[in-house]
């Protein structure tokens, strides 16, 4: 007999939810076969069998939490299998229909004698509520047992004979029944302490700007056929601004530290995390080195982390570590919003719906009103090492390289 153990996962990952298993009792194992889906804090994860045999038996159930080094499940050797005399399925039916069949006939004497029904908890439960007396209810279990149905049957009887309408029920019961109880996912719970965490240890502060996006809308209409054909990816807005984050940071580096109790650490890297929505919440893939990156393998890693994340195949590698993060409300509509920090991150810029707005323009002959694609960008900071002078001119270089996306593309 061979133990399914949860196995060592990840460093900071100790345990987890099981999704759901794979296999079935009486199922042949290979080793090397996936067994259990598991969900932990921030992906899925496959457990494979370290052994060949057939699963005996599931411990840990599809819902339950398992801790790293818990045993979930056994394995029994496939010689044991075939040696051992095995009762049939048949066998082990009419075994225990036959005990139950008798364990009712007991129940049912006892009844009969005490002159009290025989019903099932949820008929008495039924009947108390609909204030039904047992001996008047007549069962159409052969047994004799009075089921749910029955209570049912005479309510609606009983109903039909009364000469004054029902009492309509309070509106504060119908409301409870109409209440569904979700229970949150590991990975949902995870999210929701990580922000409000976030929210407690940091000093946040958002402050916001507009770019006017008409001159990189240009270059993307000239150039999008040529960048994928060449390229085979989109060229998006995100490369764009991925770029111009990394040229700010450079100028205020406060905004890609962290803070470890009484010190500020400063990275001398750009690891930049693009929040994707996926279908268990929000993730962050990071993607590396961007300073030394360009346009294009910078859209060819976003894409291929938005691809595994709708997949549910993200690692934790993939989500490990960042400087700072981007995160487009715009693509879901969002006009205006204050992006929470990625902790233990001290900045986290939200990029917005691009809208077209009148906008004055400054020009030689005198100011205009035009029409622009103006997008709103929000920048929240931990105020605890990021003044808010900084904050804003961080900002403003953000804006001033985006609205004249040359200097980018020289990079």
């Amino acid at each position: 007999m061979f133990e399914i153990i949860i196995p060592e996962l990840a460093e900071s990952v100790t345990e987890g939810t099981i999704v759901k298993w794979l296999v079935n009792v009486g199922d042949a194992i290979n080793k090397g076969d996936d067994l259990v889906e598991l969900e932990t804090d921030k992906v899925n994860i496959q457990i494979t069998s370290e052994e060949t045999g057939v699963l005996d038996k599931i411990i840990k159930q599809a819902g339950e939490a398992v801790e790293v080094g818990e045993v979930i499940g056994k394995l029994k050797d496939s010689a044991q299998v075939g040696s051992s005399p095995n009762r049939t399925k048949t066998d082990q039916y009419e075994e225990s229909s036959s005990n139950q069949e008798k364990e009712i006939q007991k129940t049912l004497i006892k009844n009969k004698v005490e002159n009290f029904p025989l019903a099932s908890p949820a008929a008495r439960k039924l009947a108390r509520e609909n204030g039904i007396d047992l001996r008047d209810v007549k069962a159409k279990d052969p047994l004799g047992r009075i089921r749910p149905y029955d209570i049912q049957n005479e309510s609606v009887k009983s109903e039909s004979n009364e000469k004054e309408p029902p009492v309509r029920p309070s509106s504060i019961r119908e409301q409870e029944q109409k209440i569904e109880r979700i229970p949150m996912s590991r990975r949902r719970q995870t999210i929701a302490n990580h922000l409000v965490h976030a929210k407690s240890i940091t000093a946040m502060l958002t402050t916001f700007n507009e770019v006017d996006m008409t001159e990189i809308i240009k270059i993307r209409q000239k150039k999008k056929e040529d960048f994928l054909k060449k390229h085979q990816v989109k060229l998006g807005f995100m490369s764009f601004f991925t770029k111009a984050v990394v040229q700010a940071l450079r100028v205020f580096p406060h905004l890609n530290a962290e803070i470890d109790g009484q010190d500020i650490i400063l990275k001398k890297y750009y690891d930049i995390g693009i929040a994707v929505g996926a279908k268990e919440g929000l993730v962050v893939p990071v993607v590396r080195d961007v300073d030394k990156k360009s346009f294009a393998e910078i859209e060819q890693d976003i894409a291929y982390f938005a691809d595994k994340a709708r997949h549910n195949q993200l690692t934790l590698e993939d989500l490990r570590g960042g400087t700072f993060t981007i995160t487009n409300g715009g693509t879901f509509g969002s006009l205006l919003s204050t992006p929470i920090i990625n902790y233990p991150q001290v900045g986290i810029l939200g990029m917005h719906n691009i809208q077209k707005r009148p906008i004055t323009i400054e020009k030689p002959e005198g100011d205009v009103i035009e029409s622009r694609p103006m997008m709103y960008i929000a920048l929240t900071y931990d105020h605890r090492i990021v003044d808010g002078s900084e904050a804003v001119r961080f900002l403003v270089t953000i804006k001033q390289l985006l609205e004249d996306p040359i200097g980018l593309l020289l990079e």
